[in-house]
């Protein structure tokens, strides 16, 4: 009896010194944490949920359609360009991926195509906020076609550049928030080809 009564014991110091060492290594993140977006918690979650469906983080940082069966590649494009035009993001131009693999390899590659799109006004204050922001920009649409010959857009999710941190000034981040709502309607236009 007594043996198992020192066991138990023992156990529970255990837990103790565990718990303890637990609060030591995890108390400074913690306070850390406080200081991120009321929404960080949630767009951390959301994206590990991504992951562990589909087994791929890339998955977690896009927002992607498929183009409505029947649509041309034309026909998304110019309902891209025709969306882009109204929510007055200027066009810096498009990456023709599958030519330059075709032209530097001597392979056929499925359609990728890169459409680049700028807000100079938000970019310009993104990047005075904090220059790694450059990374993401500038703003991209990607048109691609998978082996089954379906047609895809996408681009990427801003939930990071939002809300994963510590909260962006007020401003910035309605200003921000609005490029991705206006990147998703972009995509979604475009894959319902809707003018």
């Amino acid at each position: 009896m007594r043996l198992v009564r020192n066991l138990l014991a023992l156990v529970g110091l255990l837990a103790l010194v565990a718990v303890g060492a637990a609060i030591l290594v995890l108390e400074p993140y913690v306070n850390k944490a406080r200081g991120l977006d009321e929404s960080a918690l949630a767009v951390y979650a959301g994206m590990a949920r991504t992951i562990l469906e589909t087994g791929d983080p890339m998955e977690a940082m896009v927002y992607q359609r498929r183009a409505d069966p029947g649509l041309s590649v034309a026909d998304v494009e110019t309902a891209l360009g025709r969306a882009a035009k109204e929510f007055e993001l200027h066009s810096l131009g498009t990456l023709p991926v599958q030519r330059q693999v075709l032209a530097q390899t001597g392979r056929d590659f499925p359609l990728l195509q890169i459409h680049l799109f700028c807000d100079p006004d938000l970019a310009s204050d993104l990047i005075r906020h904090n220059p790694s922001t450059a990374a993401f920009l500038p703003c991209r649409v990607i048109v691609h076609e998978d082996d089954n010959g379906h047609i895809w857009l996408m681009t990427p999710n801003l939930d990071l550049v939002l809300h994963g941190g510590r909260p962006l000034p007020l401003a910035l981040q309605e200003q921000a928030l609005g490029l991705q709502q206006t990147l998703r309607e972009i995509v979604d236009r475009a894959a319902e080809a809707d003018s």
